[in-house]
């Protein structure tokens, strides 16, 4: 039992370069789709005009390399519809194949279903990507700053902006936030409860960051988000809007589960 113990951490350890290693070698065989031609919404408003106090990304997600299966009967565009209905500001849609069983044909089919803005979740390390996800019709992207160096996570910012998306930057702790605002001032920045190393998350993790974070950045709280409590604590920390995945894929309708996290009745509540 020790030995599997062992193991299994050194994996968790080797995930985030077993993924970008994975990645570099699946760029190479990127076929681009032609332009889909959807209509492009604003991220970055979406949840500065939030429906609620605290404003909500909610995921569209199968299965993730810590946790295996999440949703075994998986409707992505149900799913999307259903969060919709739940008032969710954005939508953020795993297309990662190999290790989150995702697709981007995903991502597509739920921005023609829904009216909210719909986010491409995956590793993007390289230009290619960006375009790749503009043809596909996200409306941001997500870049991780222990996936990139500074210089080179701005240089796809910049590209994503200048083709009409917004960028989620995402970090896992103080050090890497501090360098990439050294460089810049991302408009929107996630700070992931979840240790990249050991796969474990604390929801704390936003209040060793928070103090650096400029003010005209909207602050996002990701992972580890399962219960009202949690939700209540993050909004303490400075979240202005918490992106939020299991906990809400596990439940049997996306819909009242949104209520449910946000200690509502029904939708009536929320629009009282």
């Amino acid at each position: 039992m020790i030995i599997f113990k062992q193991l299994l951490e050194k994996r968790k350890k080797n995930m985030l370069n077993t993924i970008l290693k994975h990645k570099k070698e699946e760029i190479l065989q990127i076929k681009m789709p032609n332009d889909e031609n959807i209509q492009n919404r604003s991220f970055f408003q979406a949840l500065k005009n939030s429906n609620r106090e605290v404003g909500l990304i909610a995921e569209v997600k199968k299965a993730s390399p810590s946790k295996g299966l999440i949703k075994e009967n998986f409707q992505p565009v149900q799913i999307a519809k259903e969060y919709e209905k739940g008032l969710a500001d954005c939508l953020s849609v795993l297309t990662d194949e190999r290790f989150f069983q995702g697709n981007r044909d995903y991502l597509t089919k739920v921005k023609k279903a829904v009216q909210i803005p719909v986010l491409r979740k995956d590793f993007i390390i390289e230009d290619i990507q960006v375009l790749e996800s503009k043809k596909i019709g996200a409306d941001a992207i997500l870049l991780i700053g222990e996936a990139l160096e500074p210089s080179k996570l701005y240089e796809l910012y910049l590209s994503a902006y200048e083709k009409g998306m917004d960028v989620l930057v995402e970090v896992h702790s103080y050090e890497t936030l501090s360098n990439l605002l050294a460089l810049f001032t991302p408009k929107i920045i996630g700070v992931n409860n979840r240790d990249l190393t050991t796969f474990k998350t604390d929801i704390r993790q936003l209040q060793h960051c928070v103090e650096i974070i400029p003010n005209e950045s909207i602050v996002v709280s990701e992972s580890g988000i399962h219960t009202y409590d949690d939700l209540q604590v993050v909004k303490k920390d400075g979240a202005e809007a918490i992106l939020v995945g299991e906990s809400l894929m596990r439940k049997e309708s996306q819909e009242n589960a949104i209520y449910e996290l946000f200690g509502e009745t029904s939708h009536a509540k929320t629009t009282s």
